[in-house]
């Protein structure tokens, strides 16, 4: 995932590129992007409407979640966020925050219940093969009693849901895309991939209809790949004259627009038409 301090060298790089349209002062440029900006990536964060929940506590106590391993990881930064340290052991019911300094803990926190939680849709996961283990989700989940996070795989029951509920999920992620490849949400072969199946089963579970779990995934989305959404989001602005409270979720969760050649294809290469499109630093699957 892109760093802050990276996203914020591409907006000044923006800067540079030639302008807007014919004529266009460069403050109109910059003023233009920093509020697409402010829209994608908001300052005070996004207020989801999902709660983690018990599922926290219930893969600490199977001991998909290792404590001593996450908290170690942190060590290494500094020391666990305060939010780490709140819900390994007891249930959140307040509904996630997400903010641009703590979105790599979720994809850390939802990448295990993504990859663990069972689901009766999970026996056509092209991740249920002999090839399990070699996935970045599997074998890059290393914070787990076990050395393999494929071990884990659609393992434990952690979110309940209903036939209704889970048809839901399982339509909402094979609808949905991410930035890192060309694979769907349901084929979670990356850590991100893995994190908003585990969210897209939360807000099912908590009532959440398919258009606020578009909303909630494109959100989640966003904050994990802010450049590429940004990039969107101009897109919409200038090709279509959509402001990005505006688009449609479906739509940009799509492989036309969230799948890694769906935005060379019709993102990047209107964008670059346009003389619009800086130098990116590329989207990965890094935590």
């Amino acid at each position: 995932m892109m760093s802050i301090a990276g996203f914020r060298w591409s907006v000044l790089a923006f800067l540079a590129v030639p302008l807007l349209a014919p004529g266009a002062p460069a403050a109109e440029v910059a003023r233009l992007y920093q509020d697409i900006t402010a829209q994608v990536i908001p300052a005070g964060g996004y207020q989801s409407r999902v709660a983690l929940g018990d599922s926290i506590v219930k893969l600490t106590q199977a001991g998909v979640i290792d404590r001593k391993k996450i908290e170690a990881l942190y060590a290494e930064g500094g020391g666990a966020p305060e939010e780490l340290k709140m819900i390994l052991d007891k249930a959140s019911r307040q509904p996630i925050l997400l903010t641009a300094k703590n979105a790599r803990l979720y994809v850390n926190l939802l990448w295990p219940l993504g990859l663990s939680n069972r689901m009766a849709a999970n026996s056509a996961s092209p991740l249920n093969g002999p090839s399990r283990f070699r996935y970045a989700s599997t074998g890059g989940w290393t914070l787990g009693r076990e050395a393999n996070g494929g071990a884990y795989f659609n393992a434990f029951p952690i979110v309940e849901l209903t036939a209704q509920q889970e048809a839901l999920v399982t339509r909402v992620a094979q609808n949905s895309f991410r930035p890192c490849c060309n694979n769907s949400t349901f084929h979670q072969d990356c850590n991100h991939g893995s994190a908003l199946l585990g969210l897209l089963a939360l807000g099912a579970s908590q009532g959440l209809d398919e258009e606020e779990l578009l909303r909630e995934a494109l959100a989640f989305n966003a904050f994990w790949y802010p450049e590429h959404y940004t990039h969107i989001a101009l897109y919409f602005k200038v090709a279509k004259n959509i402001d990005w409270r505006s688009v449609d979720a479906r739509t940009v969760l799509g492989a036309n627009f969230s799948s890694a050649s769906g935005m060379q294809a019709n993102v990047a290469k209107e964008l670059q038409a346009r003389g619009l499109l800086p130098g990116q630093n590329g989207t990965d699957c890094s935590v």
